[in-house]
């Protein structure tokens, strides 16, 4: 795993200069070493979950195409049925720590954006194109806080 993880870094090494050469493959082993050795990070903390992230990533896919999809009908139907609001979401104290990763993924699918956050108290403020959809919408934030504190676990989530 340690040579998994030191390939990856001067990988990553590498890859912030741009260029494949003797000199930065050697002072990324450097800095690979230095990293591995500090003991940065902590076993099993910070570690992404593979199958977590891919729903994650799916869901956000999904959202994307299906909210697209409706707000292009919304308007290019002659008749206007959104009933527009502005509602707060709770999310659960473990989801704080995602608030940005939360905040994006909302704001990106058409038809729902994060309008303000509360990072202390853990509530969202959400625009809704559709009010009807209250409940549906906060269901479903709730899965992806789930699905990020599975996919990028940080320390004393569980």
């Amino acid at each position: 795993r340690r040579g998994l993880t030191s390939i990856a870094l001067v990988a990553a090494w590498c890859a912030l200069w741009g260029d494949i050469s003797v000199a930065n493959v050697a002072s990324g082993i450097v800095v690979a070493l230095a990293v591995q050795l500090s003991g940065l990070g902590t076993g099993g903390v910070g570690r992404i979950r593979l199958v977590p992230l891919a729903k994650l990533v799916g869901l956000v896919s999904l959202d994307l195409v299906r909210s697209t999809a409706g707000v292009a009908y919304e308007i290019l139907t002659p008749t206007d049925r959104s009933e527009e609001s502005i509602v707060e979401v709770e999310l659960p104290n473990e989801a704080r720590r995602h608030l940005l990763l939360l905040v994006l993924a909302i704001t990106l699918t058409p038809g729902t954006a994060v309008v303000d956050a509360d990072p202390d108290r853990g509530l969202l403020y959400l625009h809704l194109l559709h009010h009807e959809r209250v409940d549906e919408i906060c269901s479903h934030v709730s899965r992806l806080a789930a699905l990020s504190c599975a996919a990028l676990p940080v320390g004393g989530d569980r």
